[in-house]
């Protein structure tokens, strides 16, 4: 199960919720090795986390898969070109964890206020995974699972750091044509969408994917459509977001046969 946090005052989770709240997927059908990823073979694994934002009317829709409402929404952001790590990645809002941070969700919140100028007031938390290895950074990153109770405006703050902050409807990434598995130059496999104009993949991706998989909202997809990750990403224009070793930026992607 997943690290429950209390909800905001009185306020229960949302129904459409309440199952990416409560549980950790698992990865059933090979598809999404991120999730085996954990740090406890490196002791100096440096502390992250992410805030997995979905925003929406709080009422389940009885009509749809998992109650999930029309206006469903997550929070992505696309890092800057510019950054040596990730350059040009889709990414959940987030990073390292500061001295005075009292744990995952404080970083979480203060690194998406840095940088989409979200009032963190309006955000509820939910829960926390366990943290997820990230190689070539070091970080163990905990995912925060939140809902966005009061919306606030929301835009790039720096473009050092950000190219574009996005809200993307959950029923794009939901659909089986946006849907596809990516296979990197090394070998690595892991799960991709396309959303306007980007592809999201890496760790983003599988969070994506892991959510998905346990939240009743998931249509059936091919998952036997395997694409080459650096053609992809050169057709969506993000060909610089993909860097082989010695900087390899492919946080989510782990061997397996296919």
């Amino acid at each position: 199960m997943a690290d429950s946090v209390p909800p905001s005052g009185d306020v229960g989770v949302p129904d459409w919720l309440r199952r990416v709240a409560g549980e950790v997927p698992t990865d059933s059908t090979g598809t999404n090795p991120i999730l085996a990823r954990y740090a406890a073979a490196d002791a100096d694994a440096r502390e992250a986390a992410v805030l997995v934002l979905f925003g929406g009317t709080a009422d389940a829709d009885p009509h749809a898969r998992g109650g999930l409402p029309a206006d469903a929404e997550v929070l992505l952001t696309q890092r800057a070109s510019t950054l040596r790590q990730h350059r040009g990645q889709v990414a959940f809002p987030g990073g390292g964890a500061d001295p005075g941070d009292d744990g995952p969700i404080a970083t979480a919140l203060r690194e998406a206020e840095e940088e989409t100028g979200l009032d963190p007031a309006g955000v509820q938390p939910l829960a926390t995974w366990p943290g997820i290895y990230v190689p070539p950074s070091r970080f163990d990153v905990t995912p925060v699972i939140a809902y966005w109770r009061t919306p606030s405006s929301v835009d790039v703050v720096d473009r050092a750091e950000a190219e574009r902050v996005v809200r993307v409807p959950v029923s794009t990434l939901l659909d089986p044509a946006n849907r596809f598995i990516v296979r990197h130059p090394l070998g690595y496999f892991g799960p991709a969408f396309t959303v306007d104009g980007m592809v999201v993949w890496g760790f983003t991706g599988g969070i994506l994917a892991g959510v998905f998989a346990v939240s009743g909202w998931e249509v059936e997809w091919d998952r036997s459509d395997v694409r080459d990750l650096e053609s992809t990403l050169a057709a969506a224009g993000m060909g610089d977001s993909l860097v082989l070793p010695p900087e390899l930026d492919s946080p989510s992607l782990r061997k397996v046969d296919r």
